[in-house]
């Protein structure tokens, strides 16, 4: 254990409850086969939360969830693992969230985000941002935030220009690559670091790649301060206006996908939290992340 104080880390977006059905059978539409199903508390920046909370980071929630049994159940689950919940916005006529997936051995075969609570909810959720609690446009916080693309085009937009988010380290996740292209306005703003995969990547710039490097260098040349662009177990890239280091991921067998993307931002946030530079930074985030899909590591 560190004897300093946790670095505080921001995580807006979505918290809920994660149903996830998973088969060790290579799977097709129509499969009716055995296998586990679980429930967790889950969502993207809840997942980035968990994980950062694991590296003695100190990660405070902004997001939205019900005032019913499931909401009280999740706001128990996230403190007891250490997340800071005194700032979730919470509605007496919004249901909390839940993710539902199914993955077999040839990966996630389908899956629905029920978000509708978040996006119902809107700006109501950055209130302690903006009302002086954690900051305010005349007082911007200056911390890391972590923000994913489950908010809405209009919200996102908004965070893009907002004066209270202007001195924020900004890192941003689109939640699935159905929703890559919200994020656009952090490029055309020329605000934070994106993390996405190859094909949310070849979505945000209207184009194809063949690997993570071209990704990355176009995302950095279109406006984002900075892109890591992952590539399943081809190479991942971190690019900048100094330029783009690349690795190779370790060869793991693959036994759960969700939540993988967020545990490797989170690993890679903790890492440089942690004063580690670009080249070990991404290296530990590849490890975490092989480590979580492998299995060998809870979340």
């Amino acid at each position: 254990m560190t004897s300093h104080a946790p670095h505080t880390i921001l995580c807006i977006g979505s918290a809920l409850w994660d149903v996830i059905g998973r088969a060790a059978s290579h799977m097709r539409q129509g499969s009716d086969v055995p296998g586990r199903i679980t429930r967790l508390p889950g969502g993207v920046a809840l997942n980035i939360a968990m994980t950062l909370a694991q590296f003695e980071m100190r990660p405070v929630l902004l997001s939205a969830v019900g005032r019913d049994a499931e909401g009280d159940e999740l706001v128990a689950a996230c403190t007891s693992r250490g997340l800071v919940m005194d700032h979730i916005y919470r509605s007496e006529d919004l249901p909390t969230d839940v993710y539902m997936a199914v993955e077999g051995a040839n990966g996630l075969i389908a899956a629905i985000a029920d978000a509708h609570s978040l996006e119902a909810a809107g700006a109501r959720i950055l209130a302690p941002l903006r009302d002086g609690t954690l900051g305010s446009a005349d007082a911007p916080y200056t911390g890391t935030v972590a923000l994913d693309g489950n908010l809405t085009t209009t919200l996102l937009e908004e965070i893009a220009k907002d004066p209270a988010f202007a001195r924020a380290d900004l890192r941003i996740a689109p939640a699935s690559p159905g929703k890559a292209e919200r994020l656009r306005s952090f490029l055309l703003q020329r605000r934070g670091m994106l993390y996405v995969n190859l094909e949310e990547a070849g979505l945000l710039c209207h184009q194809s790649f063949d690997d993570s490097a071209a990704a990355a260098a176009a995302l950095v040349k279109l406006g984002a301060a900075r892109a890591l662009v992952t590539d399943g177990g081809s190479p991942a890239s971190d690019a900048s206006p100094d330029g783009v280091i690349q690795q190779m991921p370790a060869e793991v067998l693959v036994t759960r996908v969700t939540g993988a993307g967020d545990t490797f931002m989170a690993a890679h946030m903790a890492a440089e939290q942690r004063g580690t530079d670009r080249q070990e930074a991404l290296t530990s985030a590849l490890q975490v992340a092989a480590d979580y899909v492998s299995g060998e590591t809870p979340l």
